[in-house]
């Protein structure tokens, strides 16, 4: 019995440890999300800003809007570097659309 309960608690400290040190972002980590949102947030507000100067139809609106659900979804995933890149090609692709 003593067998049994030795394993369960070493399980559940790895299992602890393992959750624990998953959930600590490094200040890199944490600087790239904090850009991500950033250029997430600003993308939206000029593709916003595009549609009621009535460039909302345009190709590259559309594009840049589905760079824009692409890079938000990779937010929340935790893959920043791709979000930063599709954002900024999104927001390349608004500036196009006012042309």
């Amino acid at each position: 019995m003593n067998i049994y309960r030795s394993m369960l608690l070493g399980v559940l400290c790895i299992g602890i440890s393992a959750c624990a040190s998953t959930s600590q972002n490094t200040a890199a980590e944490n600087k790239l999300a904090s850009s991500c949102e950033k250029g997430i947030e600003i993308a939206y507000k000029e593709l916003d800003f595009a549609k009621t100067t009535g460039f909302g139809g345009s190709w590259e609106y559309t594009k840049a809007a589905s760079l824009l659900g692409t890079a938000k979804v990779q937010s929340g995933f935790g893959a920043y570097a791709g979000c930063i890149d599709k954002v900024s090609t999104a927001r390349a692709y608004i500036e196009e659309s006012k042309k």
